[in-house]
């Protein structure tokens, strides 16, 4: 394969097609990223991460236990099977081999005539197709790396850091004074502490185990709530109070968590209320799911008066929202803090081939804390 500067590389993709007859298939095609455009770029991807959102494309609804390897070892096939009930919701995509990862980091080989000074630089990228040897895509969807930062830094620059920094422009936009996280031991939920702590901001962390609270609480946070705890209810509804949160990001999605935030912030509201309504506090609260790390349904029990939303939340829709240039300052922030605020970690580095072996694939979609994989696809 070529890829030196100013030459057409031809390279390999990691694709995803859920089929018609109740199969997931994900293979390695060969493909030719082309010649770019004035204002585009080739980059030579050289490390992009496997976020929780990439599984969604990437293994969709298939049945994990049912994983099978075909092909060979360089050129490997998957294949897994799609239970009948989900694949209703998979008619979009059916019979549609789709490029996979949100985000990743190279070096650029080749640019068009407008954007000649990207030559050579290493470079952070979201736009789509990153589990990739090459990816054409507009300059403008890149942000050169600082010297000195490595590409498996830039690689994590937008989705993570971006959603965390989104969280806190929702609450502020929407009038609230302090937020709930959960799943807050994540590497997103790392940096939104690290970005409250020093905007202060005053924010109530959710986990789901001991060890992911005292990691959380090393790392400064003042308030840790462990759903394991006989009384995580009580000390979630005293969080809630000290903080004064109305508002909550969810990545469970599944399950009564969502509902349990709202009863304890209507617990807090009612505390210092004057008078019983039957109606309930009129203090607004908000859930906004933005995972699913449990796929089942959302339970509501609407014990909590009826001031009260639930709704979803991606990235995408907040940036287009906000503009170009109250985005561009995000992005600029996340450069200027890429090691420190938006310090991502690794457990596990692979090439595009060992993601597609059978028992890797199994252990990064446990999308468990302190396991984050990374793709090289240069290995």
């Amino acid at each position: 394969m070529q890829d030196q500067m100013g030459q057409d590389p031809t390279g390999r993709q990691l694709r995803s097609t859920v089929t018609a007859t109740s199969e997931l298939r994900l293979e390695l095609v060969d493909f030719e990223p082309g010649t770019p455009g004035p204002d585009e770029v080739v980059v030579r991807v050289e490390a992009t991460p496997i976020n929780p959102s990439d599984l969604g494309l990437l293994t969709g609804p298939a049945d994990l236990d049912t994983l099978r390897s075909e092909g060979t070892p360089e050129r490997p096939v998957l294949v897994a099977t799609v239970p009948a009930s989900r694949l209703r919701a998979m008619a979009a995509r059916l019979d549609q081999s789709l490029p996979v990862g949100n985000e990743g980091a190279g070096t650029v080989i080749d640019a068009g005539g407008n954007v000649r000074e990207l030559m050579g630089r290493r470079v952070g990228m979201l736009g789509g197709a990153m589990y990739a040897t090459h990816r054409r895509l507009a300059a403008r969807d890149c942000i050169p790396l600082p010297d000195g930062t490595p590409t498996a830094a830039g690689a994590s620059m937008f989705v993570n850091p971006l959603t965390s920094l989104a969280m806190v422009e929702v609450m502020r936009d929407e009038g609230h004074r302090a937020l709930i996280h959960t799943a807050a031991a994540s590497n997103l939920g790392q940096m939104l502490n690290r970005i409250c702590q020093a905007d202060g901001v005053p924010l109530v962390n959710i986990v789901r185990k001991p060890e992911q609270a005292a990691l959380l609480r090393d790392a400064g946070a003042r308030y840790v709530v462990d759903q394991s705890a006989d009384d995580f209810r009580e000390q979630l509804t005293d969080a809630v109070a000290g903080t004064g949160a109305t508002i909550a990001f969810d990545a469970i999605g599944g399950g009564r968590l969502a509902n349990g935030i709202l009863h304890a912030m209507e617990a807090a509201a009612n505390r210092n209320a004057a008078a019983y309504s039957r109606y309930g506090s009129d203090t607004f609260k908000q859930v906004y799911i933005y995972g699913s790390l449990d796929t089942g349904p959302t339970e509501l029990d609407r014990g909590f008066g009826f001031s009260w939303a639930v709704g979803g939340f991606l990235l995408t829709p907040f940036l287009q929202k906000i503009g170009r240039e109250r985005a561009g300052k995000l992005r600029r922030r996340v450069a200027d803090e890429l090691t420190t605020t938006f310090a991502s970690s690794y457990s596990d580095t692979v090439s595009l081939a060992q993601a597609l072996d059978p028992d890797t694939l199994r252990r990064y979609s446990r999308r468990a804390t302190g396991e984050k994989y990374l793709i090289d696809p240069t290995l």
